[in-house]
């Protein structure tokens, strides 16, 4: 690759050069060798349609959780091995295969030479990167322990990844299920019904209710296939619309930690999250008012949002946070403002909220272990029932088609 840049010396006078290289790490380490600033590059290049394939695929890249927890991980130790830290995002850049992460490895790498702070650096991927992770490297910078903020923040987003990883597998099981289910039910009212319809019709059986209801909807299917996907469709897009607005969404959250089984493992993981975003904030060395604020825009439930709202309220005032999770014991156990109680009268609160954080992790961890046993017989009794009404519809005719013959 051919790159054209601009750069400034000690005695602040610039100068342009060109420089061919593998890689804009190569460019950024030659900068950096001659004592030099970069100041700004540009490729240059004769195919520019693959300039514009590489902008292309980048904008589809995703970057995920795991890549972030991994960027942490991976430059906590690099930079505590002694590696500067320009260098440690290079060679993160060049095992890197996801390209949306690359182009932000040579953005993040190219703010830095141009003598930005890391932190500020971050800011401009605020949509890759979440607040807690930009606060904490912050805080790092300014008190010197980045290496220890970035491991801090790696355990923090690690933790919460696989909290989150199984909550949705222990949902897996049962949606699985209850698709498969939908399927099934869809081929026999297409394909089976209809024949056995025929059946009765060419007899003149009795139908019962049950059996009426049955054909209906299997003629329904038949005839106006189409309308399912597209009543689907609409629903969820009614229904995406409606939790997008604060009414909507607000009544959603009620309505999903008062549901049986599930809203205790919500509140609970909720709970886990709060205490363990918090205690790392904290301390890490965020301000108090800026890492209640941090955990509000972590959390995702607009109840728990409301709440850290009125912590914020108390903290300003000087009044103890306990006080408002005390108040909320219908969405944060009693245990939370207990603990939190004595880490402020201790100051040790961030000690108090990391023990909060592992019980719950632990709680949640067992609840979703226990959660297939619990469901399983549920779905088995659900099964019985659809197969019993399905099965009770079509026999009970055939009584009157024995009679008939």
């Amino acid at each position: 690759m051919k790159f054209s840049y601009t750069a400034k010396k000690v005695d602040d006078s610039t100068y342009s050069a060109v420089f061919v290289a593998e890689s804009k790490s190569d460019l950024f380490a030659k900068i950096k060798e001659s004592g030099d600033t970069l100041v700004s590059y540009k490729i240059i290049t004769d195919d520019k349609l693959q300039v514009v394939w590489e902008k292309f695929m980048s904008s589809f890249s995703k970057v995920k959780m795991i890549d972030k927890i991994i960027f942490a991980r991976n430059l906590s130790n690099m930079l505590d091995a002694g590696l500067s830290l320009t260098r440690s995002i290079s060679v993160m850049e060049k095992q890197s295969k996801n390209k949306k992460l690359k182009n932000i490895y040579r953005e993040l790498n190219l703010d830095i030479s141009a003598g930005k702070t890391f932190h500020d650096a971050l800011k401009k991927w605020n949509t890759v990167f979440p607040p807690v992770f930009i606060s904490m490297v912050k805080a790092g910078e300014e008190s010197g322990n980045l290496v220890d903020s970035l491991k801090s923040v790696g355990t923090q987003m690690e933790t919460t990844y696989r909290l989150q990883k199984k909550i949705k597998g222990a949902m897996m099981y049962p949606s699985v299920i209850f698709v498969v289910m939908i399927l099934i039910a869809i081929v026999m009212m297409v394909f089976v019904v209809p024949r056995l319809t025929a059946t009765f019709a060419d007899v003149k059986a009795q139908l019962p209710g049950s059996t009426r209801f049955v054909i209906f909807i299997s003629e329904f299917l038949r005839n106006h296939f189409i309308l399912l996907p597209l009543g689907l469709l609409i629903v969820m897009t009614a229904i995406y619309q409606v939790l997008h607005t604060t009414h909507g969404r607000n009544i959603f959250d009620k309505i999903v930690i008062k549901l049986p089984i599930f809203g205790t493992l919500i509140k609970e993981s909720n709970s886990a999250k709060t205490a363990r975003t918090l205690s790392s904030l904290i301390g890490s060395g965020v301000d108090l008012i800026q890492s209640v604020d941090i955990t509000s825009e972590v959390l995702q439930n607009n109840l728990y949002k409301n709440v850290m709202l009125e912590v914020r309220v108390n903290v300003e005032k000087g009044k103890p946070m306990s006080d408002i999770f005390n108040q909320h014991e219908n969405l944060y156990p009693i245990f939370v403002s207990e603990m939190v109680n004595v880490g402020e009268e201790t100051g040790k609160l961030a000690s108090m909220l990391q023990g909060v954080a592992v019980f719950y992790e632990n709680e949640v961890d067992q609840k979703t272990k226990d959660l297939s046993t619990i469901i399983e017989p549920i779905l088995m009794v659900f099964i019985g029932i659809a197969v019993g009404f399905f099965a009770i519809s079509m026999i009970t005719p055939m009584y009157s088609v024995m009679n008939n013959i």
